[in-house]
């Protein structure tokens, strides 16, 4: 669990550290066909939030394989859903509600839907 915490604090540290610009080219997708890391404001990455997913984008584990292989190997991984147990809203619902928390008190505002 102090892995995981240590992981969204980064996380959320390079969110207010990346550069803002948009990427000049859009990148290509990862093998879910998710945009790995879609320029800020494009609406799948919105200040750095994967809207699509619910999480902050640095630590989506359905949009970055790099991600997923971190928590597959910190144990923090579902394997009925294939995403990281701490994302995996379908086995615990209220993991979104922390995750809207998180985002309410950086932007002070309810995620985008």
């Amino acid at each position: 669990m102090r892995k995981m915490i240590l992981l969204v604090a980064a996380g959320v540290g390079l969110v207010f550290l990346g550069c803002n610009k948009a990427a000049e080219k859009a990148p290509e997708p990862d093998a879910h066909g998710h945009q790995v890391s879609a320029p800020q404001g494009t609406g799948h990455d919105v200040n750095g939030w994967c809207v699509e997913h619910g999480v902050p984008e640095a630590i989506c584990s359905l949009c970055n394989s790099k991600v997923a292989a971190e928590l597959k190997k910190a144990g923090d991984w579902c394997n009925e859903h294939s995403r990281a147990e701490s994302q995996c809203f379908i086995c615990d619902p209220t993991r979104k509600e922390k995750f809207a928390a998180q985002y309410e008190t950086i932007f002070g505002k309810k995620p985008p839907q």
